[in-house]
């Protein structure tokens, strides 16, 4: 096994790397404060590749591999949860669904302008009363000669406002029952679809979170995305890959509360020594060093086995689990690290202590995770 990352790897992590200091990190707080969603910043994402990153070239895409993926990610997470959580819902989600189950026909109309970064795409799946459950979806869709007509809402929609494109999956059949949910494309401006409430949040605010309306909105047939009925298979496979987004979402924000503690361990000074050199610090920092290590190596292997087209049902939840929770405890030390200044939005640990807690909710909270894994385990 090869613990180093390629040369490609590199070259598209210093890529994010670069991106993120020169474009995000001066507006990071100033995002975050105001709940402005910078569209046009990762609209030019799209030109540097980083909208279509898995999306061959021949429907306009980058053609990288998940590695390569994961570590652009990890370095917009350190700068910025929100932004780096913005590309892994357009890349996974939206692209992914429309690239990994689309038509020919789909994937040539839509693909090269999702990535691109020419439109930026959501995917609508949790309803309000259906989160795990999404069996019981109450979003319809009924079929009308060539079209389908949605009725219901989604919400917690990352760009449910903003976004040009949406996937959505509304219920065909009848609930909780086998194959009772098909996927549709839904373009903005299509009469019946619109925006609803802008969630307020603890953390990621910079990343747009919204509910997304369908009053009596009419969808030509051509829009469905493969089977009537095979819309909840098609996300579970979508939701598999992007779990390995989230757990690299996870690592990133891990990292940056780690190396900030880092740093500011060895600067704080306290009866004339470094704050590191105190033992309930350092072994602080030893904890964090080791669950990062680790949560590298269950995304490295998730990724190797998407690369390999192999199943990453159980590779994928178990980096996501376990990355989620360790990004909350990492950036929950290291405030507890900064002391008083951690509490304060003058030093950056706070921003990751409040965005990393969304990581284990979305894409499958830590306990939809776990029920994953064991699954597998008992096949």
């Amino acid at each position: 096994m090869n613990f180093s990352a390629s040369e490609l790897t590199q070259q598209v992590a210093q890529v994010a790397r670069d991106f993120a200091n020169k474009h995000i990190r001066p507006h990071v707080m100033e995002w975050d404060e105001s709940q402005h969603f910078p569209k046009e910043t990762l609209q030019e994402m799209g030109q540097l590749g980083l909208l279509g990153m898995f999306v061959p070239g021949q429907y306009g895409g980058s053609g990288f591999g998940y590695h390569e993926y994961a570590a652009a990610i990890v370095e917009l997470g350190k700068v910025c949860g929100s932004v780096a959580l913005s590309m892994a819902a357009h890349n996974s989600l939206c692209t992914g669904h429309i690239y990994y189950c689309g038509s020919e026909e789909q994937k040539n109309r839509y693909l090269p302008k999702l990535a691109s970064g020419a439109w930026i795409g959501a995917w609508g799946l949790t309803e309000p009363n259906t989160g795990s459950d999404a069996g019981n979806m109450k979003t319809t869709a009924v079929r009308d000669g060539n079209e389908w007509i949605l009725n219901g809402t989604k919400c917690w929609i990352t760009h449910g406002i903003s976004a040009e494109l949406a996937v959505v999956i509304a219920r065909t059949g009848e609930p909780r029952t086998s194959g009772n949910a098909t996927a549709f494309i839904v373009e903005r401006g299509t009469p019946g679809f619109k925006a609803g409430k802008k969630e307020n949040k603890l953390g990621m605010r910079a990343s747009e979170t919204s509910e997304m309306i369908f009053d009596n909105c009419r969808i030509p047939d051509v829009n469905r995305i493969g089977a009537v009925g095979d819309g909840f298979r098609q996300a579970l496979k979508v939701l598999d890959g992007g779990r390995i987004s989230i757990a690299a979402l996870s690592l990133g924000i891990a990292k940056g509360a780690y190396e900030a503690a880092l740093q500011y361990a060895q600067e704080r000074h306290q009866f004339d020594r470094p704050i590191a050199s105190f033992q309930g610090i350092s072994f602080k920092l030893a904890d964090m060093a080791t669950e990062i290590a680790a949560a590298e190596l269950l995304i490295a292997k998730a990724a190797s086995l998407k690369d390999a087209g192999e199943s990453v049902t159980e590779a994928g939840a178990m980096a996501k689990y376990y990355a989620s929770e360790i990004a909350v405890k990492i950036s929950n030390d290291a405030v507890q690290i900064f002391g008083g200044y951690g509490y304060t939005k003058d030093f950056p640990v706070e921003k990751f202590y409040r965005d990393s807690k969304l990581c284990t909710i979305g894409e499958g909270t830590s306990e939809i995770q776990k029920m994953v894994i064991a699954r597998e385990l008992l096949r």
